[in-house]
């Protein structure tokens, strides 16, 4: 049995960032990590793919992005580099290649076993992320055997799939991605559509991040944001991080040739029915890029921000309802991708803190055993909880009710 304050699950940049806030007040601690660090940026992401915020924004707590190329989109690899170079620049205690086959509280705090061995500690980090299981919905099972189903976490390229058309479900960041990427490799692309957040990738010379950094509305607290809002599943936003900087959507997708539908509500064999919602799901997420535009143009227009172009309006996207039933052998399709989203799933968390869902029950990380934390989830405290550049907020905030929890003054480690 090994002892320390705190035990870190999960090496990725929630982990990494508790880390470095752990180490500022002198707490002893480790971080256990699965596999590598930074292991899903690694093996669960496509070849092509980068982030979809600038590298100005890939900050974390003690250190940032300070390469030559501040408004570019990193590479995955490069994403891993940085997230190496950070843990051996605060000098995180990761001990890589370790699973956790449980953990549970004890009178003393937590037990953790590992196949490495087993932890004691008197808290426990759980920051294995936001990202975690594909999320596929039950009409998954009711399709034909002969149809090729793959979820993003195992797709690397367009040329690993099988001959003929794909079917895209899930128009967010991942699902628009992929059909664009799909489609440029010559196979027929259907996409279904579901709820969204448009945005373009620049406006008025800047990328939109920088506007929404600058509106504070990416920190926002959950507290301030809409009440009845489920704000966990809150799509991710409709961007693609390009070298060219270009912008994403659904008419652009269009004017190229992929076929948009509605959103998916049943599948049995070969066929697939789609909701007749998708002017409905369009002008909805319209709606929300206007509010957006409107924002940045009322700061431009109180002189708050003078380094501006001018005024771009935003021209409505207009489609039919998308309501169908698809032969998916006529289609010629032979290939379903399902970017549904994540879910989170803990086998090893053997405490009574799971929900009806089976997420993590908290406040703001704050689990309601003591000692028991989360980070890294999407909107836990902020808009940004589950982004490279917001997690480090996040942690210091927790790591400050550590240091309560244990008793300990912040000091400067040696």
């Amino acid at each position: 049995m090994r002892y320390t304050d705190i035990v870190i699950i999960g090496a990725g940049q929630a982990g990494l960032a508790m880390s470095h806030c752990l180490s500022a007040r002198g707490i002893d601690h480790v971080v256990l990590e699965r596999g590598r660090v930074g292991e899903r940026w690694r093996s669960e992401r496509w070849d092509s793919l980068r982030l979809l915020t600038p590298n100005w924004m890939t900050r974390l707590p003690g250190g940032g992005y300070d390469g030559p190329d501040p408004d570019g989109f990193m590479t995955m690899p490069e994403t891993v580099r940085f997230l190496e170079n950070y843990a051996q620049r605060i000098a995180a205690p990761v001990e890589s290649g370790v699973d956790v086959r449980s953990a549970r509280r004890v009178s003393a705090g937590y037990r953790i076993v590992t196949d490495a061995g087993e932890w004691a500690a008197r808290g426990l980090v759980i920051a294995t992320g936001h990202c975690d299981l594909p999320r596929v919905p039950a009409m998954a099972s009711r399709l034909a055997r002969h149809m090729a189903q793959v979820v993003p976490r195992d797709y690397r390229r367009a040329d690993q799939l099988p001959e003929g058309g794909v079917l895209v479900l899930g128009a967010s960041a991942s699902g628009i991605q992929l059909a664009e990427e799909i489609h440029a490799s010559g196979r027929p692309v259907t996409l279904s559509v579901g709820h969204h957040t448009r945005l373009p990738r620049r406006y008025r010379g800047h990328d939109i991040l920088w506007w929404l950094d600058r509106l504070g509305s990416l920190r926002k607290a959950k507290a301030e944001m809409h009440p009845h809002a489920t704000l966990r599943e809150e799509p991710s936003l409709q961007l693609v991080g390009s070298p060219d900087h270009r912008s994403i959507d659904l008419a652009i997708l269009q004017r190229r040739g992929v076929q948009l539908v509605g959103r998916a509500t049943g599948a049995r064999g070969r066929r697939m029915r789609f909701a007749g919602d998708l002017s409905q799901t369009t002008a909805a997420a319209d709606l929300r890029l206007i509010r957006i535009l409107n924002s940045i143009d009322e700061m431009v227009e109180n002189g708050t921000f003078r380094r501006a172009t001018a005024h771009e309006p935003a021209e409505p996207i207009l489609l039919h309802d998308g309501g169908a039933e698809i032969d998916l052998d006529r289609a010629g399709i032979r290939t379903v991708v399902w970017a549904t989203g994540y879910r989170r799933s803990y086998p090893w968390l053997h405490m009574p803190v799971l929900d009806a869902r089976g997420e993590i029950v908290h406040d703001g990380g704050i689990c309601p055993l003591a000692g028991l934390y989360v980070l890294g989830l999407h909107f836990m405290r902020r808009r940004n909880s589950s982004f490279i550049d917001g997690v480090g907020a996040d942690a210091e905030a927790l790591a400050a009710h550590i240091a309560c929890h244990l008793g300990v003054r912040r000091r400067t480690a040696a």
